[in-house]
């Protein structure tokens, strides 16, 4: 069933109010018609299955039929943390990580980014990744849709991980410590203190890899480093391995 994503000030008591994009896709593309039914939330605390009510020429309304549970997030909080990759790779990045289940993306720059990072795009660069994510997370029918930051620089990135329970840095020349490794007994040891829910950042690097001096400075900040088995992953492919292989560990997918 469809799924669309509204302010929470279009979320009524008895209707919802359905304008923009979002309406022309219900009435053009979906082709939905008065007594149809469908889903909509408020990204925040409401979902409810709806009916078409009233079509306008670039609004809709829609009778609210029942509240729904909001029970699709995973209960540990993962934002994706990547190096701005080349071309629409960080599309694909957005939009496979929001299926799988991340709650925000941070874009950021080191060393061997080959993007160069352009401010005055990055208002319209924001705007295209939101639509992505909030496509993906009505198709995968999530409760919330993730949020995107502003591109971080080197620094402001180091300075971030002080804000979350853990910090896995991917790093592909790590020998010795798997991302299983560190995941498990973290997940263990917050299901002991009955403390679930934890905020988890998983930092991925650019094509070409992080510089020896960047390794050095995460892990003094207080990341993890930590492997993705003996192959060799690409930029857009170890964020969401690394995101499924957490996510398991938490038990999101009977890891436990």
């Amino acid at each position: 069933m469809q799924k669309y994503f509204v302010a929470p000030e279009q979320f009524g008591e008895q209707y919802i109010e359905i304008t923009g994009q979002d309406a022309h896709h219900i009435t053009k593309v979906m082709r939905q018609k008065p007594g149809d039914a469908f889903i909509v939330s408020d990204g925040v605390s409401r979902e409810a299955l709806v009916q078409l009510d009233v079509i306008e020429d670039k609004a809709v309304r829609a009778i609210i039929v029942e509240h729904r549970t909001l029970d699709r997030e995973p209960a540990m909080q993962v934002a994706i943390a990547q190096s701005l990759p080349k071309g629409d790779k960080m599309e694909l990045i957005i939009q496979k990580c929001t299926e799988i289940g991340a709650v925000a993306f941070v874009p950021f720059v080191s060393e061997r980014t080959v993007v160069q990072y352009d401010a005055k795009k990055e208002a319209k660069r924001m705007e295209r990744w939101g639509k992505i994510a909030k496509e993906a997370a009505e198709q995968s029918h999530r409760n919330l849709v993730p949020s995107i930051e502003r591109a971080l620089s080197w620094k402001e990135l180091l300075q971030s991980i002080e804000a979350y329970d853990l910090a896995l840095f991917c790093y592909e020349n790590e020998q010795g410590t798997e991302l299983r490794d560190v995941a498990r007994p973290f997940v263990e040891r917050r299901l002991a203190d009955n403390q679930r829910a934890a905020r988890v950042l998983i930092i991925v690097g650019p094509e070409g890899g992080f510089a020896s001096r960047e390794v050095e400075e995460i892990m003094q900040a207080g990341a993890k480093c930590v492997g993705l088995g003996r192959r060799i992953l690409r930029a857009e492919t170890a964020g969401m391995l690394a995101l499924g292989c957490l996510l398991y560990e938490s038990g999101e997918m009977g890891g436990i």
